[in-house]
């Protein structure tokens, strides 16, 4: 595959139940030209009426995935051919964890495309057979913690808003690696060396976000250290994302159980990102676990 340059050809695909008919839905309404669940083999001539319609249709977007019963043994292929037909495109893949897509099964009683019966298998099969194209994307986004309205903000950002200078979303997620690693992290940070506050009685209780935890964790040199040359990275890295061309950064904070230490180094970073005023990088805060038992 080459190079992709920025295009108004987009290519949506993923998990099912991620939302890819909302996100056809939002683009719609930001005037793209749409259409759901097309035929894998039809996606050249697809891309030949955009190439062909002139200033007609500017902007264009389908949804191509495994109710395709030929979708994985064919996307490649068609890919190549809009390669060969020099039509430049963008992948964007949506994904969400097990739970969220078993719950949203549930919640909608509509059987997956893959299974009528069995929904976990049904979602596991699935995965295999989007490995590849999800290996290609331009864009993943996990829509598992994401309200209809957020969604929306991030692809109307990304897609549809016009801009003068290209901006990166960096989303800050903390939690405990007890409950697991969050899906498709671009840095992970491990801050489990930090002095531990659940092992003093009156801080226990309490979250990163609460000054005295603060105050205990900062009264540590290694702590102080640390934040000095973790900033330091960050600081260097953003702009040269940004540079690159890079649209979203997913930064995971961990500690053992996502309560203390990593709450408070991914609210400082949060504010140490607001604080350099970069009109090009806009942040999201999510803190998974900061609540859990």
């Amino acid at each position: 595959m080459k190079n992709r340059k920025k295009t108004e050809f987009l290519i949506i695909t993923g998990m099912s139940g991620s939302g890819k008919s909302f996100a056809i839905k939002c683009l719609e309404d930001g005037g793209y030209f749409c259409v759901d669940n097309l035929p894998t083999d039809l996606l050249p001539k697809f891309g030949e009426l955009f190439k062909n319609s002139g200033n007609e249709i500017k902007k264009i977007a389908c949804v191509i995935d495994v109710r395709d019963k030929h979708f994985s043994e064919n996307i490649v292929n068609n890919l190549l051919l809009l390669d060969n037909l020099e039509i430049d495109y963008n992948i964007l893949f949506l994904d969400s964890d097990d739970d969220t897509l078993i719950r949203r099964f549930s919640e909608t009683r509509r059987p997956h495309p893959l299974s009528k019966k069995n929904v976990v298998n049904a979602i596991k099969k699935e995965r295999q057979l989007l490995q590849e194209i999800k290996g290609l994307a331009t864009t993943i986004i996990d829509t598992s913690k994401l309200t209809n309205k957020q969604f929306k903000e991030l692809l109307w950002e990304k897609y549809v808003l016009e801009k003068d200078t290209h901006k990166m979303s960096v989303n800050i997620i903390s939690f405990g690696f007890k409950y697991g690693i969050p899906h498709n992290v671009d840095l992970l940070i491990d801050v489990r060396f930090l002095p531990n506050p659940f092992y003093v009685d009156e801080l226990v209780n309490l979250t990163g976000d609460d000054q005295p935890v603060r105050d205990y964790i900062l009264s540590w040199q290694i702590s102080k250290d640390f934040l000095d040359r973790f900033f330091g990275f960050i600081k260097f890295l953003l702009p040269n994302y940004v540079k690159e061309g890079k649209t979203y950064l997913t930064i995971g904070i961990g500690c053992t159980g996502g309560k203390h230490r990593s709450v408070m180094i991914a609210s400082l970073l949060n504010e140490f990102i607001e604080n350099l005023n970069s009109k090009n990088i806009i942040t999201r805060l999510e803190h998974r676990d900061k609540n859990k038992n």
